[in-house]
């Protein structure tokens, strides 16, 4: 496909690409917050940027699981689930897993959640990849729900 030609004025597939990009953030939070929630509760020594490392493993950890849950529950075999987790698009998942540890590092200094800055991470989070879901599902069909 032409990207001259390319149609961003699709309002399904806006919709569908959300509720995709959305079932992501939901997943890579989990895993990202989890673990910034662990250190700043625990207080135990590590550097910054080794915690947001960790969140961001993490959160493409916690993603990859409640991917492959909903497709199980979506009538997939276990390994068919995994596998369609495991093959999801990584872009995605890392352009929001590091633009949501920016965010959290540019407003709080790092590795600290409050309850201000966790929506403004989600909402940066979901922005971020949602046109290249958008473009992914518009050109190739493919989409990860």
């Amino acid at each position: 496909m032409n990207t001259s030609t390319f149609d961003w004025s699709c309002r399904h597939t806006w919709k569908t690409s959300a509720k995709n990009t959305m079932w992501c953030v939901i997943g890579c939070s989990i895993g990202d917050f989890g673990t910034i929630f662990f250190f700043q509760l625990s207080k135990i020594s590590f550097p910054i940027l080794g915690i947001m490392t960790l969140a961001i493993i993490n959160g493409l950890i916690t993603s990859i699981i409640l991917e492959t849950f909903i497709l199980i529950k979506q009538n997939f075999k276990f390994k068919n689930a995994l596998k369609t987790a495991l093959g999801m698009s990584f872009i995605s998942m890392i352009s929001m897993e590091i633009t949501m540890n920016i965010t959290d590092y540019l407003l709080t200094g790092g590795a600290m959640l409050t309850w201000w800055v966790i929506p403004i991470m989600l909402i940066i989070g979901f922005l971020t990849p949602w046109p290249y879901n958008y473009w992914r599902l518009k050109k190739f069909g493919i989409a990860c729900h």
